[in-house]
C-alpha cells in the first residue's frame, strides 16, 4: 500500500515542524559549548595561563626575538619567586621603553638581598651566583654576557624588602633592574616555565 500525494504532503507537514525543532536546538547547543569555551579560554587567559612574544634580544641566548612563552599567572600564589626565575612583570614606570607593556627578565636578587657586581661576576649577600645559563666564556670582560654595572645604583646594592632584581640574559644589551632600580613585586604577571615557539626550541625554561 502506498501513500496518496495527500497523505504525503499531510505527513511532511507534521514531520518539518520536527526537523525544525531539532535543527533549533542542535543551534543552541552549539552556541552554548562555542560561549562556555570562549569564557574558558578568556578565564585561563586572565587568571592562570597566557602566552607572551619575546619582542628583544636582552633574553639571548636563553630566549630569541620571536620565540613565545607560556607564563603561569598562578605560580606565586602557591610558592615564592625563585632566584633564577624567568618572569613576565608590567612595564615599571622608570622603564622608558615604548610600545611594550609586559617585559621579560631573570630574577637575581630577591627582597632584602645585597647585589654585588665584579669581574663580570654577580655575588648575592656575599657568595657569588652560579649562571648556567650563561653560554661559555662569560666571565671575559670582552663577552657580550659579561655582567657591567651602571652609575644609577651603589654597588654593593640592598635590594628594598618588597622588590626584586632582574635582568636579560644578554647582559651588555639588557635594559633592566641595573638602569631603572628594582622591580616592585605588584608588578609580576607570573614565571615563563615553557617556551612553545618555534617548535625547533620548544622546552621547557
Amino acid at each position: 500500500m502506498t501513500l496518496t500525494d495527500q497523505e504525503q504532503a499531510r505527513a511532511s507537514d507534521e514531520e518539518n515542524p520536527q526537523r525544525q525543532d531539532q535543527h533549533r536546538r542542535a543551534l543552541a547547543e552549539w552556541i552554548v559549548v562555542i560561549v562556555v569555551a570562549l569564557v574558558a579560554a578568556l578565564l585561563i587567559k586572565t587568571f592562570a595561563i597566557q602566552a607572551f612574544y619575546i619582542p628583544s634580544p636582552s633574553m639571548v641566548p636563553t630566549l630569541e626575538p620571536g620565540d613565545r612563552v607560556l607564563v603561569n599567572k598562578l605560580s606565586y600564589d602557591f610558592h615564592s619567586v625563585h632566584i633564577g626565575d624567568i618572569v613576565v612583570f608590567r612595564r615599571p614606570p622608570a622603564d622608558t621603553t615604548l610600545g611594550i607593556d609586559d617585559l621579560i627578565k631573570r630574577v637575581v636578587a630577591l627582597p632584602g638581598q645585597t647585589i654585588y657586581v665584579n669581574d663580570c661576576r654577580v655575588y648575592v649577600n656575599g657568595k657569588e651566583e652560579a649562571q648556567p645559563y650563561l653560554p661559555k666564556g662569560w666571565q671575559n670582560p670582552n663577552s657580550e654576557y659579561c655582567t657591567v654595572w651602571t652609575t644609577n645604583l651603589p654597588n654593593p646594592y640592598k635590594v628594598p624588602a618588597s622588590d626584586y632584581f632582574v635582568m636579560g640574559d644578554n647582559r651588555k644589551d639588557s635594559y633592566d633592574s641595573r638602569y631603572w632600580g628594582p622591580l616592585p613585586a605588584s608588578y609580576l604577571v607570573g614565571r615563563a616555565f615553557v617556551r612553545m615557539w618555534p617548535p625547533s626550541r620548544l622546552g621547557f625554561l
